[in-house]
């Protein structure tokens, strides 16, 4: 492990007839329903900060107009892809963006059947052999057995494979001779880097484990009362003391994971208060309003203690990554450098919370490829509430709680169900829910059954 010590405006996609699922003419039961929100409404794009639009300028060569649009972009294509994935059910093979404002989304099935209701929505079919389910499945056996020589392993839906990552020659073939799993269905790509923890209560700002080895804040969250936020497994253990960016006595960790997953989060003392912001590019505040995972090929920016704000795009979810101390599963593949004490810090698209840093290769001098822990799982495992700004301050005194299963503050996953005013909805985006985001509301992470 790398330990770094105190010293050292776009047309909607969702408009083009992206409603899948019949509905009824209305009775005289119906309640009325909130005004849907497209996509890029509800993650509210058009409100990107200065410093946002500026480090995508700078790292993935944008206008602030075409950044802009680029984020309005991947809100709705996600919504898209989220719709057709219900949709399509076993045939699913992924989808991806392409475009440097991520204007053509691609959705992969197994299915020829399928290619017109694709393109009904907005998107390009790609026909593929291989089920996204039936390659993650193969994925599963090979993390199982993998080490250190063979770090990295992921599904590359573009071109609906199986990528294995070697370090030595043949380590690829042995691991999938050892699992069993088909030759065919692997890429296998060489590789001098061995990806490892960047070891070194706004997110992206330092602090220091025991007094010496430090981390970066990933996202302020609260338990109840606690203030806190959530950070990398690696950074520490339960029960390791914290202090924060100027020294001063901060909390500890109250759980944490690593291997397996990376994850943990820091309950903070009475002295610290949850705020909800990312560290941005000269020291601005950028705002969290939420945590919605964005697709393949969409943007995302990290914040770090070490070298600070950089941005780049997300290649692979659900990636599993073999380091020195043991494998970890269900991370994201970026094109974002990082660099020792850059770990934990925050990793945010548009709005958008999507994880905090876990580890890599490479540095911000000559490029890299990281990975991040998801939020939404840390939120979830620890009961924990992004901290966030805006949004709906809920019913007035007079209005009607409509009741149902759906609570706000609640973290739901992708295929979720929950019943909201009398109605059933499964969940199409994974991310943690709040007031303002109603299913009826929020066609883009809701479909009405």
């Amino acid at each position: 492990m790398l330990k770094r010590h105190a010293r050292a405006a776009c047309t909607a996609l969702a408009t083009a007839g992206l409603l899948l699922a019949a509905t009824g003419g209305a009775t005289a039961s119906d309640a009325p329903r909130p005004a849907a929100a497209s996509a890029a409404e509800t993650l509210r794009t058009a409100d990107a900060p200065p410093e946002l639009l500026a480090a995508m300028q700078r790292d993935l060569g944008l206008t602030p107009t075409r950044a802009r649009t680029r984020l309005a972009h991947e809100a709705e294509a996600g919504a898209t892809a989220a719709r057709l994935r219900d949709r399509l059910g076993a045939a699913f093979a992924g989808a991806w963006l392409d475009g440097a404002d991520a204007g053509t989304l691609t959705v992969a099935t197994t299915r020829a059947a399928d290619t017109a209701a694709i393109r009904a929505a907005g998107a390009e079919a790609r026909l593929v052999g291989r089920s996204l389910s039936d390659l993650e499945a193969a994925k599963s056996a090979l993390d199982r057995a993998a080490t250190a020589e063979t770090p990295v392993r992921y599904v590359d839906t573009r071109t609906n494979t199986l990528v294995i990552e070697e370090t030595r020659p043949g380590a690829a073939a042995r691991l999938l001779a050892a699992t069993g799993t088909d030759s065919a269905l692997a890429t296998v790509v060489r590789t001098a880097e061995a990806p490892r923890p960047l070891y070194d209560l706004r997110g992206g700002d330092a602090y220091y484990m025991n007094g010496s080895g430090r981390c970066s804040v990933g996202f302020p969250v609260t338990k109840g009362a606690t203030q806190g936020f959530a950070t990398a497994g690696h950074c520490g253990r339960a029960g390791t003391t914290t202090s924060g960016f100027n020294q001063v006595a901060q909390g500890s960790f109250q759980a944490s994971v690593f291997p397996g997953n990376d994850m943990a989060w820091v309950a903070a003392n009475a002295n610290w208060t949850s705020t909800p912001f990312v560290k941005g590019s000269g020291g601005a505040n950028v705002q969290v309003t939420g945590s919605v995972l964005q697709p393949v090929g969409s943007s995302v920016c990290r914040s770090g203690s070490t070298t600070g704000w950089h941005c780049g795009t997300v290649q692979q979810h659900n990636t599993s990554v073999t380091y020195p101390e043991g494998t970890i599963s269900g991370v994201t593949r970026t094109t974002v450098c990082a660099e020792p004490g850059d770990s934990g810090g925050s990793y945010i698209s548009g709005s958008q919370a999507q994880g905090v840093t876990s580890g890599g290769s490479g540095n911000c001098s000559s490029g890299g490829t990281t990975f991040f822990q998801p939020l939404n799982p840390i939120l979830s495992a620890y009961g924990l509430t992004l901290k966030t700004t805006g949004g709906d301050p809920g019913p007035g005194p007079g209005d009607p709680e409509p009741g149902g299963t759906w609570k706000a503050g609640g973290v739901y996953a992708t295929g979720a169900t929950v019943t909201y005013g009398g109605a059933t909805y499964r969940c199409l985006q994974g991310h943690q829910a709040q007031t303002g985001w109603e299913p009826p509301a929020v066609p883009a992470l809701w479909q009405r059954l």
